[in-house]
């Protein structure tokens, strides 16, 4: 019996051999004139990455050694890192290779195939129904809800102000939350005053299990996931994720239903007593005019709202306090700025108006999405053979634009410094617009992108205009990971000072 079974064994492990062997040579038929690691038997080159933290610094290893685009395997799978301008225009602005990389997924059991994830026809429809939610008229009821999460994280911060540091990026994380519940649902989860959020903690550990998925020979495979320990921490982190969502859009939605007023001016109503629309409350109105839009995809789209605008946004505004607590020159221009839009009244909350007016501060915070990028590359599938310059990627090679490595290369003068004037209009002109996307590009563009930079100006706005943002001493060295979006694994640690 035992003979048998190592008979068997010894099969399976020669098949494997065999389909790793053949597999790599397919695609090296294709892929040889880029240059890449070369790829260790069954893993390809997966040991390198280890973790989230070896990640970015592995990768912009071989950006710099290979000048540019490069390719590694994991397991038999190729990966193609693009970060030169011209190759990216090519597939951004592509209106075939549209299916994001098989990396994303791992993000089904989460998000289904909703906006982010899906393609093809559903996502086209998804995302012209979508487009709406982001008329300017609808963000600016958003301000409000903008101003009161930023005014208890100012609340929250006082504390930490008496302290000699703060990691700044746990309480933004919540006001974050704060904001996103509200937006999109209409219900707070007063994430700020309850600060052991267990929405918090699964969504980190779906991030973490993404990574982990993209990097691993063996929990990339479907089947063998299925076994492992990781795939019950994520059945776990996905009930509490899930459970809160589907919560409230049942909620919502049974509202909507027995309420002919409200099924026709669907909305919340704010302290002066107007109404106004949330997301969740655009797509109860479609469902209920085309019932080809169901439940299940206003469940997936919810969820991609709460995924793709809470950690981004978070990431986002804690990196952009620390670039101006490590640059004061930069932060005194932005503080100037603010004292000049609120001469009239300092202490009043800021409008939508007063958003759009705040030039410098978006400048800073496109300069701090360039040094610390959100996103450090985008995934796309290759579904059927392409012809990129003269050459055939074959289908199934997994394409990465690395905007990370193209945003801290040299097509921007002095990568490493942080200027904000790289953003303003006269320097702008005549700039490829392929050198800078942290909202992505193309066809699939970020569709929120507007809500997020009015989000970011308001949350950093507001902190600004109540504390001095300092650097600690000594100097703290953010050890940056990738766990589908930036952060770091020491904590965005700053000082605080709190304005007279």
């Amino acid at each position: 019996m035992l003979q048998y079974i190592l008979a068997v064994i010894l099969f399976f492990f020669l098949f494997w051999i065999l389909y790793w062997y053949f597999t790599v040579r397919h695609f090296e038929k294709y892929l040889k004139f880029i240059p890449g690691p070369t790829p260790l038997p069954l893993v390809g080159n997966a040991l390198e990455f280890t973790s989230s933290t070896n990640l970015l610094p592995t990768l912009m290893k071989y950006h710099k050694k290979f000048k540019g685009n490069f390719k590694i395997y994991v397991g038999s799978r190729p990966h193609v890192f693009i970060s030169k301008t011209e190759d990216l225009a090519f597939f951004l602005n592509s209106s075939t290779i549209l299916r994001k990389s098989k990396a994303y997924d791992y993000l089904n059991n989460w998000l289904g195939t909703g906006l982010l994830t899906g393609w093809g026809n559903k996502w086209k429809k998804h995302r012209k129904i979508i487009t709406p939610a982001f008329h300017f008229k609808i963000l600016e009821d958003y301000v409000d809800i903008f101003n009161s999460a930023g005014d208890i994280l100012v609340e929250k911060l006082e504390e930490q102000s008496k302290k000699p540091s703060v990691d700044i990026y746990p309480f933004v994380t919540l006001c974050a939350l704060d904001i996103i519940c509200e937006t999109t649902m209409g219900t707070s989860v007063n994430a700020q005053n309850d600060s052991d959020s267990a929405y918090v903690k699964s969504v980190n550990i779906l991030l973490r299990i993404l990574i982990e998925r993209t990097f691993s020979t063996f929990l990339s495979n479907n089947f063998l996931y299925r076994f492992s320990t990781t795939y019950q921490e994520e059945k776990r982190a996905l009930k509490v994720v899930h459970g809160y969502s589907r919560s409230v859009i049942n909620s919502r939605k049974a509202e909507f239903m027995k309420s002919e007023e409200y099924k026709t001016h669907a909305s919340t109503v704010d302290a002066l007593g107007r109404k106004k629309k949330v997301f969740l409350d655009l797509l109860l109105e479609y469902s209920s005019n085309d019932p080809s839009f169901t439940q299940e995809d206003i469940c997936q789209e919810v969820d991609t709202f709460m995924f793709a605008g809470h950690d981004t946004t978070a990431t986002s505004i804690s990196f952009g306090l620390f670039a101006l607590a490590n640059n004061p020159d930069a932060q005194t221009k932005a503080y100037k700025e603010l004292q000049n839009i609120f001469s009239d009244n300092p202490t009043r909350s800021a409008t939508y108006q007063d958003l759009q007016n705040m030039r410098y501060l978006e400048m800073a915070i496109k300069e701090s999405l360039r040094m610390y990028t959100t996103i450090p590359f985008i995934g796309r599938f290759i579904e059927d053979n392409v012809d990129w310059n003269g050459h055939i990627l074959p289908k199934g090679v997994m394409i990465n634009l690395f905007g990370y490595a193209t945003h801290l290369s040299h097509v921007h003068p002095d990568p490493q410094k942080f200027d904000p004037d790289r953003f303003s209009l006269e320097n702008m002109q005549g700039k490829n617009p392929f050198a800078y996307f942290p909202f992505s590009a193309g066809f699939r563009n970020c569709i929120g992108q507007k809500f997020a930079m009015l989000e970011m100006k308001s949350t950093i706005s507001n902190v600004l205009r109540n504390f001095e943002l300092l650097p600690v001493v000594p100097e703290h060295i953010m050890a940056l990971k990738s766990e589908a979006v930036l952060k770091s694994d020491n904590g965005i640690i700053i000082r605080l000072k709190k304005r007279n």
